[in-house]
């Protein structure tokens, strides 16, 4: 299939998306499906199961997939093809291959946190088990019957930690005792998770060095926002998480002020990070998608838009919040985690700038919107608000929960705030 496009010609695609339920696979499968591109998706619906045994939701309420399919195809005229599916079982990768045929298949289809990785032996077995094992099986039935499909693989720029040198997309050329190469730069995972794609990330470049697989390796920023321009009404919103384990920072931020919940940085609030809005990692993931690589060649994208502070991003929520008439507060917390609070951070990401991508709007805007989307589902949050306080700790003992209470005397919020080490 081919359409024009602004008078050149682009190739229309079959693409199967793994993990199509989540918060990044729906919209993807909405953005493709109104490209013209034939869309395919498997899902065995583990993020939905595990947020669940962390004790949330997510604030957006999302029905079932057959329902969400439903809506697609009445109110976007779109035929999304699904297929319920586990990819640690390598039968039934085999078999969605099979039946889609694609020419492009996305991997989103993995546990996506780091504290839930954190939370004990189990936890860190299992996504090990679930991203390691599922993408192998990928692979190998990649190789068997789509050994000419694009593979484009989320990864996350965690993989490469917080060094003190600029971070370069995947590569660096290095001289080393009078002698020069081009290698993959280090990789310094801070958690289970992340060590899970960076395994991830070495299985793909072999498969592609020895079989002639294709891949794009998206080194993926933290993501955030509630909208896309397909999600033109509240029945085609994808999920959003703010609990503690699987909440992004930012979603996470801007779900506590709309319930009246301090704001909490985790220890200093210095970290920094890459983050990027959810149109605009939409808008990458297709660039990548409709420029692939050659045959035989692994590739690394780092997919962020800005760089910011833990603690500047609160601020920010803030401002966003006083605009719809919330006042926020910030009270920072022990940081659960295991990482550097000060730290130099400068990555490069010019390869999908190079390719196209312009972000659709600043921070302040989509913040914007996200806390007008949330007032809407704010009873969703308080109703798990229990899930929001930090209690997964990197050295492996769970802490007391941050404890927010409304003095009726005051309209000002009174908050306690536990140390991490007071339950021992």
């Amino acid at each position: 299939m081919w359409s024009v496009v602004w008078g050149s010609v682009r190739k229309l695609m079959r693409v199967l998306i793994a993990g199509i339920d989540g918060y990044l696979g729906w919209p993807l499968a909405l953005h493709l499906g109104a490209k013209g591109h034939e869309v395919f998706g498997i899902d065995n619906f583990a993020r939905r199961k595990n947020v669940a045994e962390v004790g949330s939701w997510s604030a957006t309420p999302i029905p079932r997939v057959e329902k969400r399919l439903e809506v697609a195809r009445n109110l976007r005229g779109l035929r999304i093809k699904f297929f319920r599916g586990d990819l640690r079982k390598y039968q039934d990768a085999a078999y969605v291959l099979r039946q889609s045929r694609p020419d492009a298949i996305v991997h989103l289809g993995e546990q996506p946190s780091a504290p839930y990785s954190m939370i004990d032996c189990e936890h860190a077995c299992y996504t090990q088990e679930n991203n390691v094992i599922g993408t192998m099986n990928l692979l190998w039935a990649m190789k068997e019957f789509s050994p000419r499909a694009h593979l484009v693989k989320l990864g996350t720029m965690g993989e490469y930690g917080t060094p003190n040198i600029e971070i370069p997309e995947g590569f660096f050329e290095i001289e080393y005792r009078g002698r020069k190469d081009r290698l993959p730069f280090p990789r310094q995972a801070g958690s289970f998770y992340h060590l899970s794609k960076v395994h991830d990330s070495a299985n793909i470049a072999l498969a592609c060095k020895i079989w002639g697989l294709m891949s794009t390796d998206v080194m993926q920023g933290v993501v955030y926002g509630t909208r896309t321009s397909e999600i033109t009404d509240n029945k085609l919103m994808t999920r959003f998480d703010f609990d503690e384990v699987f909440g992004t920072v930012i979603n996470r931020f801007c779900a506590q002020a709309v319930i009246g919940y301090p704001l909490t940085p985790y220890g200093k609030g210095r970290q920094r990070r890459g983050f990027i809005a959810l149109v605009d990692s939409i808008q990458c993931l297709t660039i990548a998608l409709e420029n692939p690589p050659s045959h035989g060649e692994y590739r690394v994208f780092n997919q962020l838009d800005e760089i910011y502070g833990i603690n500047e991003l609160a601020e920010m929520v803030c401002e966003a919040s006083n605009e719809v008439g919330i006042k926020a507060e910030i009270a920072s917390v022990d940081n659960p985690r295991v990482e550097l609070e000060e730290h130099y951070y400068e990555v490069d990401h010019d390869e999908l700038r190079r390719l196209g991508f312009r972000p659709v709007r600043k921070i302040d805007e989509e913040l914007e919107i996200m806390v007008a989307d949330l007032v809407k589902f704010k009873d969703r949050v308080k109703a798990k608000r229990s899930a929001i306080a930090p209690t997964v700790r990197w050295r492996g003992r769970l802490s007391l929960p941050l404890t927010v209470m409304a003095n009726p005397s005051s309209s000002r919020v009174q908050y306690e705030i536990p140390k991490i080490g007071s339950n021992g």
